[in-house]
């Protein structure tokens, strides 16, 4: 029986996997308790007008490949989660300096045409994952090492996905545009391109772009944060803002209190009370690189000279193969690229009401070193200009958040580290800490759920799924039904 004013649960931090965790919990009938730092619910989930009234931008996630088809996202009633999402015609878009572009729409089959003499190597590489998308995320987003329910598919996808980007794309295409598209896939791993297992992000990433579009809510990203907490407000849950909690101990008892937080954190809000070896592993979690990030209220829609870029909801700027791997490989070194590798999002060309009549918004984003304060905008807006002559005419206003001023807005992006840790494969195998039981650290009431959790990054609310899931099966013998 819980004692008079203690919960089930208790989640620490509103971050949307925060929110997931709460939202499983809430719908097996268990009490609830989310407590926040910020005046809002949301995390790396949220929109603001930061540049000038009127111009409605996305603070730091855009685009949501990993949002719908997923067993969290999927598993939402439409009256509960009345999100409405919008699939840009072209999921990402790759320019080139002689004024083409190769893209992936949700046709898998237009897309490999787009690709010449590689089309038939790509549809082989990638046409039975993006053609399963379900099955393939229901395993991917779980813990790596796990019993898997459908371990033909999981198994061929990570005996390919093991590979270096650099080696898959040097092997199988024979054209440096096809090879320069899959950089910018794999990129998203935030690793050096010749790195085990950057393979595997290109194809995931490209899977999702045929199957689910990589698609924006309408009304920014925001409405996806406010539908989750409205979703937990209607089922008894209750919200705590504007809370800061330093000591675990200040929040009242229940039976089990989940982390949305990174594990630099945790150590701060539980002090020496944790056993040392989980003291140990925690303090010894690696946090990857940081970003740069600009956002633009323009005077009208970036003027790419690639007719497929107006299309894409994601532009890839980088140019060649070569370009990109150098890029990401300086900032692994500690250095800031001349040249970086930008991704750019382009979202009220799909959703008008993000900017006044005519007028457009857009963010990118580059790699930079982990804590880095140094302001890339021009190099930015250098790449754009590149494929988009008279680009910095439109620009009406800026913002500019470095890796550094990024730890500050949301302490959770630690030196600005939007993966909440490096991807690198023992990192991958072993997230937070070397253990069979990922998401349980500490005391047994103990979960964390926060990006630093199987399966990482991207907002697809399944490390709080998942630890949601395992803290009712381990602690009230609640087997959850899979989705």
């Amino acid at each position: 029986m819980l004692r008079s004013g203690s919960y089930d649960s208790i989640v620490l931090g509103a971050g949307p996997n925060g929110l997931a965790a709460a939202v499983t919990m809430a719908r097996a009938g268990k009490s609830v308790l989310v407590v926040e730092a910020r005046e809002s619910p949301g995390g790396c989930v949220r929109s603001d007008e930061g540049t000038l009234p009127g111009f409605l931008h996305d603070t730091y996630a855009a685009i949501f490949p990993l949002a719908c088809g997923t067993p969290f996202f999927g598993g939402l009633p439409s009256s509960g989660f009345p999100v409405e999402w919008i699939v840009p015609p072209v999921a990402v878009a790759h320019p080139f300096d002689d004024g083409t572009c190769l893209a992936l729409s949700r046709s898998e089959e237009a897309s490999a045409q787009a690709m010449g003499e590689d089309g038939d190597a790509y549809l082989d590489l990638i046409g039975s994952f993006a053609g399963r998308w379900r099955a393939l995320a229901g395993d991917i987003l779980q813990p790596l090492l796990h019993v898997p329910r459908h371990p033909a598919l999981f198994l061929s996808f990570c005996l390919k996905g093991l590979q270096s980007a650099q080696h898959t794309a040097n092997r199988l295409f024979r054209t440096e545009k096809a090879r320069a598209l899959f950089a910018g896939l794999g990129a998203h791993a935030i690793l050096p391109l010749d790195s085990i297992g950057t393979a595997a992000f290109a194809l995931f990433m490209a899977a999702s772009a045929h199957a689910t579009g990589w698609p924006i809510p309408r009304g920014g990203a925001g409405r996806i944060a406010d539908a989750l907490a409205a979703y937990l407000r209607s089922m008894d849950a209750e919200i705590q803002l504007s809370r800061e909690v330093h000591d675990f101990r200040a929040l009242p008892y229940s039976r089990v209190l989940f982390f949305d937080l990174t594990p630099r954190h945790i150590l701060e809000t539980t002090g020496r009370l944790l056993p040392f070896r989980h003291r140990i592993q925690l303090g010894r979690y690696r946090y990857g690189p940081g970003v740069c990030k600009v956002d633009w209220a323009l005077d009208g829609p970036i003027p790419w000279t690639a007719p497929g870029c107006r299309e894409a909801g994601t532009v890839h700027l980088g140019g060649s193969f070569r370009e990109i791997a150098l890029s990401e490989r300086r900032v692994w070194q500690g250095a800031h690229p001349g040249s970086p590798f930008v991704i750019c999002t382009q979202p009220s060309l799909f959703d008008p009401g993000r900017a006044p009549r005519g007028r457009h918004v857009a963010w990118a984003y580059c790699h930079v070193p982990n804590g880095s304060h140094q302001n890339m905008a021009e190099r930015i807006e250098r790449q754009v200009e590149r494929f988009a002559p008279g680009f910095t005419r439109l620009i009406l206003a800026r913002r500019v958040m470095t890796a550094g001023s990024l730890q500050g807005r949301n302490p959770n992006l630690v030196g600005g580290d939007i993966a909440s840790g490096a991807n690198t494969m023992y990192q991958l195998l072993f997230r937070p800490t070397v253990s069979w039981r990922p998401y349980a650290f500490g005391w047994s009431r103990f979960r964390i759920c926060s990006a630093s959790s199987p399966p990482g990054a991207g907002v697809h609310g399944m490390c709080g799924y998942n630890a949601a899931r395992n803290a009712l099966e381990e602690i009230w013998r609640i087997k959850s039904p899979e989705r």
